[in-house]
């Protein structure tokens, strides 16, 4: 969302083309803007200059922050571009405007990700000012005399809403090819994707909406469950000063409707983890922003809100780790990492009753997605390894289920009275499925467990609703595709979890009642592979005996899918992600069986 490198500035205000030198070929355009020489201090303390690169044949100047999931994604690849080009006469530089982010900040960021160019800080953001770079990440390439050949995006791959396989155009690469050349850069500008620089901000004293007063209970109840320290989406939002650093992105995502990620169609269903934003909120916080952020009396804020350090469920009774790393290397092979499956013993000499269960990754940048099974020991063994190879066994599979991790939110959390059961004896069986981002990570992931309190009316299963004959035509832009369960006795619908791969496009639930009536529970009309979400309905919803959950869902596998890694291919079913699932989770509460003895 997505884990994805600043101090004063000493600006010339001489002419960059008189103080280096240097001119155009005949054969090239000029480019319409000369940038001011600048010099700056890197992450690690030393001073870089512009002035000091006049001998380059090009430099190239990428805006970059800490936070931002886009940011962070490219980062293996510009490291690549700097290997390429650095004997060819091009230097790499990053400058980071943000201004929130303090030179440790810098300098641990640039350590994490390996970047092997300076990162250099810009106070005040008056470099990024000067070349009008507005996102992070955003390249330019600069002539000897500090002309703008090229500004915008490293390559198409990653935007809003998509990840392509690979880039289908690698526009910094082309520019730098074509400035070796002698070249005019057939496309000089291009948009960049990524997060907004969080400049220098003036703000108000008064307004008709204040943070104290309004906005930080929003902030409170919409936002801090994810955008805190530690937790899974970036740029933290705990304060005054971060809800003002950030306000241009909370404009643009709100206004959007991009934040915060809710995706159910709101005419069906209610649901207890919904955070969407109501148009009174949605309205309070743009006019907070367009108003200059007023701060307001601190008298005003509300008691800061309490939450669980590392976990969303609160604090767990036991953590149940991985017994050991998991090496995660750098890059895939063609066919990717296949899914890895981890058992972690509990050693329960007794059944227990479990209310709330959260997936923790270890290396988050790494770790697409965790499922958590509940298995017997016994009857496991190294010919039954792998789960999800029969699906179509709605209750042995689907009853197994505790919970799972993903982008998105899908922590188990059950009503007081509702839980699941871990029997005497068995084990966790984590299926990790990891996803290299070029740099080789170690992850140790782990499951955190509360018990219930005291003895549940209900017993929570899951049924796994899955399609697995999947034949998806090259090119088809709508495939339907249709599964179905029914439920012998009576129960009350607690959850529901759609899952499908990156040709996903909209995913329905539908009861059908004994007496033919038809009810839609969940709709969720745009399916988002990079947040996915289990989502809880507000009121048990009861189900007679004989009622059957129908799921139907489509397929994009056009040209027109960005996310779609070849549109040439057929598709079926597959644990790749370039291959493709159906499958409805449902959680259903029946009356709860008397311990074992």
């Amino acid at each position: 969302m997505p884990r994805l490198a600043r101090l004063a500035p000493a600006l010339a205000l001489t002419a960059l083309a008189g103080l280096l030198g240097g001119s155009f070929r005949a054969d090239t355009k000029p480019a319409d803007k000369v940038v001011k020489p600048f010099r700056l201090v890197g992450a690690d303390g030393k001073a870089w200059s512009l002035a000091d690169h006049k001998d380059q044949k090009a430099v190239v100047v990428v805006f970059l922050g800490t936070e931002c999931p886009v940011n962070n994604q490219y980062t293996p690849r510009l490291a690549e571009l700097h290997k390429s080009y650095a004997d060819k006469g091009v230097a790499f530089v990053g400058v980071n405007s943000n201004v929130h982010d303090t030179p440790a900040r810098i300098l641990a960021h640039v350590k994490a990700h390996d970047i092997p160019f300076p990162v250099l800080r810009d106070p005040g953001n008056v470099v990024a000012d000067d070349f009008g770079a507005r996102r992070t990440p955003e390249a330019f390439v600069l002539s000897p005399a500090g002309a703008i050949l090229y500004q915008g995006r490293i390559d198409d791959q990653i935007g809003i809403g998509f990840k392509r396989k690979a880039p289908t155009s690698r526009d910094l690469a082309a520019a730098l090819d074509q400035v070796l050349a002698g070249e005019m850069v057939s496309t000089p500008k291009t948009d960049a994707p990524g997060c907004l620089i969080a400049r220098v901000a003036k703000t108000s004293a008064t307004g008709s909406v204040t943070y104290a007063k309004h906005v930080s209970r929003i902030v409170q109840e919409r936002c801090l469950e994810c955008h805190r320290t530690g937790e899974i989406a970036p740029m933290p939002l705990g304060s005054y000063e971060d809800m003002v650093s950030w306000q241009e992105m909370i404009l643009e995502v709100v206004s959007d409707g991009r934040m915060p990620p809710w995706h159910p169609d709101p005419k069906y269903g209610k649901f207890t983890n919904d955070r969407s934003l109501s148009q009174a909120e949605k309205e309070t916080l743009l006019t907070w922003i367009k108003e200059g952020c007023p701060k307001g009396d601190e008298k005003d804020l509300p008691k800061a809100k309490a939450f669980p350090t590392g976990w969303t469920i609160g604090t767990p009774d036991v953590v149940l780790p991985m017994e050991k790393e998991v090496r995660v290397p750098a890059e895939a092979g063609p066919r990717g990492i296949q899914y890895q499956y981890v058992r972690v013993p509990t050693n329960f000499t007794e059944d227990r009753w479990v209310q709330a269960a959260e997936a923790r990754p270890g290396a988050r940048e790494v770790v697409h997605h965790i499922l958590v099974y509940v298995v017997d020991p016994a009857k496991f063994g190294k010919k039954n390894a792998r789960p999800n190879d029969d699906l179509s066994r709605m209750d042995g599979i689907g009853n197994a289920m505790l919970t799972a991790y993903a982008p998105g939110d899908m922590p188990l959390k059950l009503e007081p009275g509702q839980s699941k059961k871990i029997p005497k004896g068995h084990m966790l069986l984590l299926q990790m499925h990891y996803t290299p981002d070029g740099v080789e990570r170690k992850d140790r992931s782990s499951v955190g467990l509360i018990f219930a309190k005291a003895p549940p009316k209900v017993e929570v299963r899951t049924r796994a609703i899955a399609q697995q004959l999947l034949f998806i035509p090259p090119r088809a832009d709508n495939y339907a595709a249709n599964s179905s369960t029914t439920f012998r006795q009576d129960v009350e619908l607690v959850s529901l979890m759609p899952h499908m791969h990156l040709r996903g496009k909209d995913f329905k639930y539908t009861a059908v009642y004994p007496d033919g009536r038809r009810e839609t529970v969940l709709s969720v009309p745009r399916w988002d592979f990079n947040w996915q979400g289990s989502y809880r309905l507000a009121r048990p919803l009861k189900l007679p005996a004989g009622t059957r959950i129908e799921c139907k869902a489509h397929f994009d596998n056009s040209a027109n899918n960005p996310n779609n890694p070849d549109s040439s291919k057929l598709v079926r079913w597959g644990e790749q992600t370039w291959e493709e699932m159906m499958i409805g989770f449902a959680d259903y509460a029946l009356p709860a069986a008397p311990a074992t003895e």
